[in-house]
């Protein structure tokens, strides 16, 4: 009988086991970021699903029906929500589900004003996700909102945020350290994409001058020739740009000014990965010290 009992066990175990690989929640991201957020959080707990497949421009990416099919497979799904990942929002409206969960991860972040010539005066800067302090909050807000709706592994998202804030604030002291002693006061900047302010804001850093008028896209000859005079004008000596995205202009700029160039990444590009976020912040962190070594030794 005792037998029986443990194979009749074992066999509701296999029978159950597909239904019991179902149970975990399957949360959506929209931005390579924001995947490395959740990843981090849920762990093994739940399965993070990119609403597109790697390789998309977010800035000019339009909706496909595929996007609902994976949307439809979704529990909850993470998103910018602030200007980055419109296409996004235009999926979730389309599905019109009302069991869906949207966490807005910049919910509690402050945000910063967009600046570019193509912008208008009450845009907000949607790159919350290059900053430190930002990413930390997001990660934050994902673990809190994550634990609202899977109670069970609460403790364990908050335990994994608390544990990826301390990584990146290790980071950014690490940073601090190599840069305490280096005067920055004639540092002026200069970016192709307002991108980055929330990062360079973190080591008292502002940027003068944004020069695309659009992300990705080139400036004019007399936006261009503006840029240069502005840059000649102002004293700017350092001009960060996109690392994956070509900025053929950058070299005129280069040459005529005679600033220095330094490449940021910005986080939207390449594979989903876990791990993405804390390895090119590293690469950010690494380029900014760089930068400021090159302003102080200016001065």
């Amino acid at each position: 009988m005792k037998s029986l009992i443990t194979r009749g066990g074992l066999l509701v175990a296999l029978v159950a086991a597909p239904f019991l690989s179902h149970a975990k929640l399957v949360i959506g991201t929209t931005l390579h970021p924001y995947y490395s957020y959740v990843s981090v959080v849920v762990g093994d707990k739940a399965e993070v699903m990119p609403l597109v497949d790697a390789g998309f421009n977010a800035h000019n990416y339009q909706a496909q029906p595929k996007d609902l099919q994976k949307l439809a497979k979704m529990d909850a799904i993470v998103v910018n929500g602030i200007g980055h990942d419109d296409f996004a929002l235009e999926v979730i409206n389309a599905a019109n589900r009302q069991d869906l969960t949207v966490i807005n991860a910049n919910h509690s972040v402050p945000l910063l004003p967009a600046m570019g010539a193509s912008v208008g005066s009450d845009a907000i800067n949607p790159h919350t996700f290059i900053g430190i302090t930002t990413t930390i909050q997001k990660v934050y807000t994902v673990a809190q909102e994550l634990g609202k709706i899977d109670p069970d592994n609460a403790r364990y998202y908050r335990s994994n945020a608390r544990s990826y804030a301390a990584t990146l604030r290790k980071l950014k002291q690490e940073t601090m350290e190599q840069i305490a002693h280096l005067d920055t006061r004639g540092m002026q900047v200069a970016t192709t994409h307002n991108a980055y302010d929330y990062l360079l804001q973190e080591f008292g850093i502002g940027v003068s001058a944004v020069i695309e008028p659009a992300h990705g896209v080139e400036p004019s000859a007399s936006q261009l020739q503006d840029t240069i005079n502005r840059i000649k004008d102002s004293g700017i000596n350092i001009l960060f740009y996109e690392l994956d995205m070509p900025n053929r202009f950058v070299e005129t700029i280069e040459k005529e000014t005679g600033v220095r160039l330094f490449r940021f990444s910005h986080m939207t590009h390449g594979a989903f990965d876990a791990d993405k976020v804390e390895l090119e912040t590293r690469s950010n962190l690494a380029t900014l010290v760089e930068a400021i070594h090159f302003s102080a030794e200016q001065s």
